[in-house]
């Protein structure tokens, strides 16, 4: 039971710390990544991460991603898919080419270089939803950003794929294919179903009437989806984010009672509570605890370049794709911006390159950092761009 004493302390700390930073109008990300930095390995040593504090992090990180999904605008993001598809794509591409050239300058290797060039070209979909969790941005411009972060998901899981199957000489046509395939019938499905049965149904009714049952079904559905995501081959995040968005489209229902709205509404409102306030910090807060590098396998010089190279390749090819939609430079900056943060999804795929052998201790612990550090300025950029915007 020692984990309870460690969940205790995290989150005193935490909630401290996130209480001493919100005067200074610091988001509250911060404080959780730092609370786990100080009290985990890297520095005190007070906290080690264990398999309890994984799990609750890692469920964390569904709910999160459900309540961003619930929270957001199916109709909107439909309406925005192509901008938010272009974006993504431009952001992969300009990311991965100033990843490539850092790791490849560096001389790490053609298969390495193209590895951290493609895990660089993600948005963390998680850090983009903390953003926007506490930001007022239009409706828009918040459909396009979590959109593109969706859809960068998808494109950096199917560009891992590839990158795998050509290290090992495995890479043919038919599995290609296949996993294409696999990618766009469970996306599609998903969609049509909720299409039918949240937006359509009448026998949806019955469920909805009974707020207890109602959030049941909604965290079965959660962790349903996640399950299929994974099997598919994608992120079980993306799962859940699906599970939040279908659920979302009782919005758009023909209901003169209002009922379904109603009930969503209540249903949001009894969750933001204890997801807010306790396990999304958790998934932060663990993720400082990960951060536990040999201070003998760093390169300063790489991760400044990487850092740059992260940052920069998303803010330029966002925000060109914003352009090439005829937004102005402030909208695209704060969409280039809002694209920079890197997380979860990551650190799962460099944990697999770096047991794959693709990838070596340096530049493992180099993009780890990168990761970190974007998911902690990502949120304090977009904040201080933000308000220069609101005072303008």
């Amino acid at each position: 039971m020692d984990y309870i004493l460690d969940l205790s302390i995290l989150l005193v700390f935490a909630k401290t710390l996130e209480w001493l930073f919100e005067k200074k109008e610091i988001h509250p990300i911060i404080a959780h990544i730092l609370t786990g930095m100080v009290l985990g390995p890297f520095f005190l040593n007070v906290v080690v991460p264990s398999e309890p504090l994984k799990v609750l992090s890692e469920f964390g990180l569904l709910m999160m991603m459900l309540y961003m999904g619930l929270t957001s605008n199916f109709s909107s993001i439909a309406s925005n898919k192509s901008k938010a598809i272009l974006v993504a794509a431009l952001g992969v591409v300009f990311s991965f080419i100033l990843g490539f050239l850092t790791v490849y300058i560096f001389g790490k290797g053609l298969a390495a270089a193209i590895f951290v060039g493609a895990t660089l070209g993600n948005t963390a979909i998680e850090v983009t939803s903390g953003v926007l969790l506490k930001a007022r941005v239009r409706k828009e411009l918040s459909s396009i950003l979590m959109g593109a972060a969706f859809a960068d998901d998808i494109m950096a899981v199917y560009l891992i794929g590839i990158i795998t199957a050509m290290t090992k000489g495995e890479l043919a046509f038919s599995p290609l294919v296949i996993l294409t395939i696999k990618i766009v019938l469970f996306v599609t499905v998903v969609l049509l179903i909720s299409e039918y049965i949240f937006k359509r149904s009448s026998r949806f009714y019955s469920i909805l009437k009974n707020l207890n049952i109602f959030f049941t079904f909604t965290i079965v559905l959660t962790f349903f989806l996640a399950i299929i995501a994974e099997r598919v081959g994608l992120h079980q995040i993306i799962g859940a984010y699906l599970a939040g968005l279908t659920i979302s489209r009782l919005r758009e229902r023909r209901d003169p009672l209002v009922l379904s709205k109603i009930k969503l509404n209540e249903l949001i409102g009894d969750l933001q509570v204890v997801l807010t306030e306790f396990f999304i910090p958790l998934f932060f807060i663990y993720v400082g605890l990960m951060f536990n590098p040999s201070l003998n396998e760093l390169s300063i010089a790489l991760i400044v370049l990487l850092y740059l190279a992260a940052v920069i390749g998303k803010f330029l090819g966002c925000g060109l794709g914003m352009k090439l939609f005829k937004f102005d430079w402030k909208s695209a900056a704060l969409v280039g911006i809002g694209m920079g943060g890197r997380g979860s999804l990551e650190l799962a795929i460099l944990k697999f390159g770096i047991e794959e052998g693709l990838i070596d201790q340096t530049l493992f612990a180099a993009v780890v950092i990168v990761s970190m550090l974007t998911a902690v300025t990502t949120p304090q950029f977009f904040r201080l761009y933000l308000r220069h915007l609101r005072e303008e």
